[in-house]
């Protein structure tokens, strides 16, 4: 695979950079891009993998003819799982096997640039202060922070009801509420919405971002990440992600 062939990462940062664009990537690929995942998967075809590159495109193709691969290979043959079980399990089987390939090109770097104990562990906490693309997948990820989202969904509609936008779907620009006699309202709502992830590349919320809520799995999404503005989202009455409006039933 050319996803790492020509780019090698020698520091830390480097490493995390390279770390966070292949995970988007695969998050992309089971998420708003899960209908085009699902059908290149083909039980027919030869065994395939899952790859995400660092410039967060993902693909699914053979694994590499050369023996050894000069990065770890993600799971074989996971085309062949597809129709044997509930498309939800095998998108999480995927998603599980894609944290641990991550994880594994992430510590072949540091093995092999020889990252010391200390970057080894910097690196590791940098990793792990993201959610898994398994927790992403799945919404567990979305279930620890859910009384904080909920708090947080909370103030948004209050806002759209001051607005007189009852009809529209959730969405955020900045930080809500600015009633005069809550002084410390603001602080609170920037950690609460802090802990909000985005169902598409599974970052935390910043207040600098336009962000909208699918109005049927309710998960937070970019706007950038979903192709959605402002603008349009003032005339969209019920918002569905790309996801749930893929959404078809499954032989």
């Amino acid at each position: 695979m050319d996803g790492g062939a020509s780019y090698n990462p020698r520091t830390v940062e480097e490493v995390f950079r390279d770390f966070k664009g292949r995970r988007a990537a695969l998050i992309k690929a089971l998420t708003t891009d899960v209908e085009e995942f699902y059908q290149q998967c083909d039980p027919e075809k030869d065994n395939l993998c899952l790859y995400g590159f660092p410039s967060e495109q993902w693909e699914v193709n053979l694994p590499a003819e050369e023996v050894p691969p000069e990065l770890p290979e993600p799971a074989l043959g996971i085309n062949f799982a597809r129709d044997g079980m509930q498309e939800k399990d095998w998108l999480s089987l995927v998603a599980v096997h894609s944290d641990s390939w991550l994880l594994s090109v992430a510590f072949y770097f540091g093995a092999r640039f020889g990252f010391d104990k200390a970057d080894r562990k910097r690196l590791f906490n940098m990793i792990n202060d993201l959610p898994t693309i398994f927790e992403v997948v799945t919404g567990a990820a979305k279930k620890q922070t859910k009384e904080k989202l909920s708090v947080s969904n909370h103030s948004s509609n209050k806002s759209k009801s001051k607005r007189g936008s009852e009809s529209q779907p959730k969405y955020s620009k900045s930080m809500p509420s600015k009633d005069e006699d809550d002084d410390g309202m603001e602080e609170e709502d920037d950690e609460e919405h802090g802990e909000t992830l985005c169902g598409a590349c599974g970052e935390n919320y910043a207040a600098d971002e336009f962000w909208i809520c699918c109005d049927i799995c309710e998960k937070w999404f970019h706007g950038k990440c979903v192709k959605i503005t402002p603008a349009r989202a003032e005339h969209i009455k019920q918002y569905k992600c790309p996801s749930c409006s893929n959404k078809r039933a499954r032989p």
